[in-house]
């Protein structure tokens, strides 16, 4: 509960190896007020001081998430700069994540929403689901990194006509583009979620943390610096208790047990 007694806008669970974020302002569906940004990034960061292996990001009821909740004015920070600067902190936080995210996509994702939802490794919606980055129609342009990450998922040209457009993406186009990867109905939202959350936690921990590392840094580093990263990123990994699991799997033909060692 927040210090006015009202629900707290962000919620941090956890259920073994897997911690889940919920969005929770449903009768906004979502949408997130100028102060759960901050909240957003300290959420996200404890994620990332745990031992949680995977994280699902969500939201309460039927949507995931409308943006940034324009109807809070009473909110708003007296220089709009500083509010960004919160803004950019919980985008910052999401896609510095050592751990796989997985976002699950009910209702709307608009706006800095259908970014938070992008910025995922993984994207698991239902048929219903609606996607647009809205800003310009609210005259806006568009932020929580989605000039950064859109053209690096479907190219400058498509990033352009759903930026400038502003268009509703429904769920099968979503699909189409790539930008989902499973597109189930409603009912089996959660067990879809449940079994890609839990098959990326039964994974080498280190392994899966610089494998993804070594991806969010490709388009940043040369070839010779990316197969560097790779040689060092072997060598931990080679000396880690979870290869000699995974050789020892192998040659028993039995799944391995991961433990993170």
């Amino acid at each position: 509960m927040t210090p006015e007694g009202d629900p707290a806008p962000v919620a941090l669970t956890r259920d073994g190896d897997v911690a889940t974020l919920t969005l929770a302002n449903p009768r906004r569906k979502n949408a997130v007020p100028p102060r759960a940004w901050r909240l957003l990034r300290e959420a996200l960061e404890e994620v990332g001081r745990s031992d949680a292996r995977v994280l699902v990001v969500t939201g309460a009821g039927t949507d995931f998430c409308a943006g940034a909740d324009l109807a809070a004015r009473d909110e708003r920070p007296a220089a709009p700069l500083a509010g960004m600067a919160e803004v950019t902190g919980a985008c910052l936080a999401l896609h510095r994540l050592p751990v796989p995210t997985i976002a699950r996509v009910d209702g709307v994702a608009v706006g800095a929403g259908m970014n938070l939802a992008l910025g995922c490794d993984f994207v698991v919606a239902t048929d219903r689901a609606r996607f647009s980055e809205i800003f310009v129609r609210r005259g806006l342009s568009v932020d929580f990194g989605g000039s950064w990450l859109l053209p690096r998922l479907v190219g400058l040209r498509r990033a352009r006509e759903l930026v400038l457009l502003g268009e509703v993406v429904d769920a099968a186009e979503a699909l189409e583009a790539g930008l989902v990867r499973q597109v189930v109905p409603p009912e089996e939202l959660d067990a879809a979620v449940a079994a890609l959350a839990a098959r990326l936690a039964a994974g080498p921990p280190v392994a899966l943390r610089s494998s993804k590392r070594m991806l969010a840094d490709s388009f940043e580093v040369g070839l010779e610096r990316a197969l560097e990263d790779e040689a060092r990123s072997q060598e931990v990994n080679f000396g880690t208790a979870d290869f000699r699991e995974a050789v020892a799997a192998f040659l028993d033909k039995r799944e391995p047990r991961f433990t993170g060692r």
